[in-house]
């Protein structure tokens, strides 16, 4: 069974680190995210897929999801991170509500995500 793990965006902007990418035209995300369209989408679409992540609307409330790579459907915009996610099955909820993790909450969801992370490393390699 490939079950998808459904983490907080504390863990991905924990683990991934993502950053502002120097092409950026745009200030979204808080300054993080590359637009859907124009030299934004170009430069996402030149970087390798392991380090691009897709915000996206879930359409079920306030709240919003952060999904590995690219992708068209539900796109708010586009983040790009200093670390790789090996499309592992994965997705960040971003609540509307502005709540944050505990530090022992987020230790368990990074330990959660390194496990996943190196499961998918090692299952490449064989």
């Amino acid at each position: 069974m490939n079950r998808s793990l459904n983490l907080h965006e504390d863990t991905f902007c924990a683990h991934f680190e993502p950053y502002r990418h120097p092409k950026s035209r745009f200030k979204i995300w808080n300054g993080l995210g590359l637009e859907t369209y124009g030299e934004d989408l170009a430069v996402v679409r030149s970087m390798d897929v392991n380090y691009v992540w897709t915000v996206v609307d879930r359409g079920d409330g306030p709240d919003q999801c952060i999904s590995p790579g690219f992708a068209f459907v539900n796109r708010l915009c586009y983040l790009v991170t200093r670390k790789p996610h090996y499309c592992v099955n994965v997705h960040f909820r971003v609540p509307h509500s502005m709540s944050s993790l505990t530090p022992i909450g987020l230790r368990r969801q990074t330990t959660q995500l390194t496990r996943l992370i190196e499961a998918k490393v090692t299952q490449q390699t064989r």
